[in-house]
């Protein structure tokens, strides 16, 4: 399993349920690397994609207490949505939010592909900074790219303490 997710230089994820920065790259690199996979997500994440629908082209698991509507898979606990998603490659599988659910998943992540931006998007919800959390190697970091006004770079982080399910 796979996290994916752009941060600003707090390790912010997130404003009132929406995204801080409007970057087409990175749009772009977020839906080609998981077109075609099984996304895995919180009820919030869900309900602040366009019009609370699933994502095209993707299988989707929420993690959510109650049933969370049409074309996704509802999962009730951690352990419901580690089952699930075992019958997937690894690779296949990737946790899309929010900060809850990074923060539960990210243990069981091989790689977290992060898009770091170069501001300070005020955000109101982050994720541990994988730069001092033990057992998270940066492996990759591209150049800086502009996005939209913004400095961006595309990091992968290897977990070398997965947390096997």
């Amino acid at each position: 399993m796979r996290a994916i997710f752009h941060a600003d230089k707090n390790w912010g994820i997130g404003r009132s349920n929406d995204l801080m920065f409007s970057l087409p790259k990175d749009m772009k690199f977020f839906r080609e690397t998981t077109a075609g996979k099984v996304v895995v997500l919180g009820l919030n994440t869900l309900r602040s994609f366009p019009n609370g629908r699933p994502l095209k082209n993707r299988t989707h698991y929420v993690l959510a207490p109650d049933d969370a509507g049409e074309g996704v898979t509802t999962v009730h606990s951690i352990d419901e949505l580690l089952a699930a998603v075992k019958q997937y490659p690894p690779d296949d599988v990737f946790v899309i939010g929010g900060a809850s659910v990074y923060r539960a998943l990210l243990p069981y992540c091989s790689e977290v592909l992060v898009t770091k931006v170069d501001a300070d998007g005020n955000a109101d919800v982050f994720v541990p900074d994988l730069d001092h959390t033990p057992g998270y190697v940066l492996i990759s970091e591209s150049a800086p790219i502009e996005d939209n006004g913004y400095t961006i770079r595309f990091c992968t982080y290897r977990n070398e303490r997965v947390r096997s399910f």
